[in-house]
C-alpha cells in the first residue's frame, strides 16, 4: 500500500460509524490553487473524490484554473491582471479562459477520476444553461471598478447536474456562465460558482481546497488559523480581507446563509485533505457554520 493510501484507508476505517449519516448527501468541492499543478496532489484528489462516491456521497467538483490561465496568457503575450481578488477579463482574455478551463483543466481532472472507473463527466456552466450571470464590478476601497467579463451568478438550473448524479456520475464543472440576457459569456470565480451550486443542489457541505492553511486571524502579522466561525462573525471580517481570500470566504458565507450546513476552507497542499475533512472528527482549516442553533438533519434528495 502506498504511503498516501495507508492514511486514507485509516481515515475511512475510523469514519465507518458516520457513513450512514452521509448516504445520498451531496458535497460540492471546489478544487483550485497549487494542488492543481502538482501531479501527486492531483492524483490524491481524484482518489478522494472516488472515495466519497464509494462511501455513498454524491460529489460535485467545481474547478478553478488560475495558474494555467495565467501561464497561457503569458505565452500569448496578454496582460495578467487582478483587481479586488478577481481576474480582469477582457474579451481576449475570456477566449483564453474558456479554452483553458474547458479544454485543458477540466479534461485533466475528468481523466484522473476516470482512471478509477467511468464516473466523471465534464461540463461548463454554459451547458444546459446551468449557470446564468450578470456582469460583476470589482470593489476597491469601496469604489466600483470595471473588471471586464467577470460575472456574478444570478440563477442556477441544476437539472443537468441532478441527472448526472442520479446516474451515479461525478460532474466536473468549469466556472463559465452565459449572460442572463443570453448575451456575453462570463468568467465566474470558481469559489462563488461552487457556492451557488451548493445552494441549488441543497448540499450538505461546501469544501474549498486552496493553497493556504485556512483563514488567518491577523494576516500577515499572525499565521494562526481561525478554526471555526459563524456566518455573522465572517461577515464582520470580510471588509478587511484582501486578495484571493475574499471570494473564498464570500462563497462560504453565501453558502451557509442559503442553507448549506457547513463550508470548509482546506489546505489542498495536504494529501487527502478532502476525505479527512468529510469523514474525520479532526477538522483542519477553517469551518463556517450558519448563525444560531445547529440545523436539523435533512433527508437526502
Amino acid at each position: 500500500m502506498s504511503g498516501h493510501a495507508a492514511p486514507r484507508a485509516r481515515t475511512l476505517i475510523d469514519a465507518l460509524p458516520q457513513l450512514e449519516r452521509f448516504q445520498g448527501r451531496t458535497v460540492v468541492v471546489k478544487f483550485g490553487g497549487n494542488a492543481m499543478v502538482n501531479e501527486e496532489l492531483k492524483a490524491a484528489f481524484a482518489q478522494d473524490v472516488i472515495s466519497l462516491r464509494s462511501a455513498g456521497l454524491r460529489p460535485v467538483v467545481v474547478h478553478g484554473g488560475g495558474p494555467q490561465i495565467s501561464a497561457m496568457l503569458e505565452r500569448l503575450a496578454l496582460e495578467v491582471r487582478f483587481s479586488a481578488g478577481l481576474r480582469v477579463t477582457t474579451p481576449e482574455v475570456m477566449e483564453v479562459v474558456r479554452m483553458v478551463l474547458a479544454g485543458q483543466v477540466q479534461r485533466d481532472i475528468v481523466g484522473l477520476i476516470n482512471r478509477h472507473g467511468s464516473f466523471a463527466v465534464g461540463m461548463t456552466g454554459e451547458d444546459a444553461r446551468t449557470l446564468s450571470a450578470v456582469r460583476r464590478p470589482g470593489l476597491v476601497d469601496g469604489v466600483e471598478v470595471d473588471i471586464g467579463l467577470v460575472g456574478d451568478i444570478v440563477h442556477v438550473d441544476p437539472g443537468a447536474v441532478w441527472e448526472l448524479l442520479d446516474r451515479g456520475r461525478i460532474p466536473v464543472i468549469s466556472p463559465i456562465a452565459r449572460g442572463a440576457d443570453h448575451g456575453d459569456v462570463y468568467n465566474i470565480n470558481a469559489d462563488l460558482a461552487a457556492a451557488a451550486l451548493a445552494q441549488a443542489l441543497d448540499a450538505e457541505k461546501l469544501v474549498v481546497l486552496t493553497d493556504v492553511a485556512g483563514l488567518y486571524s491577523d494576516w500577515p502579522h499572525s499565521t494562526r488559523v481561525i478554526d471555526r466561525l459563524t456566518a455573522g462573525e465572517l461577515e464582520k471580517l470580510l471588509p478587511a480581507m484582501a486578495g484571493g481570500m475574499v471570494p473564498k470566504m464570500e462563497g462560504c458565507l453565501r453558502a451557509v446563509r442559503s442553507g448549506v450546513r457547513m463550508a470548509h476552507v482546506l489546505d489542498g497542499r495536504v494529501p487527502h485533505a478532502l476525505v479527512r475533512e468529510v469523514f474525520s472528527d479532526e477538522h483542519t482549516g477553517t469551518t463556517v457554520v450558519p448563525d444560531g442553533p445547529p440545523q436539523e438533519e435533512r433527508l437526502p434528495r
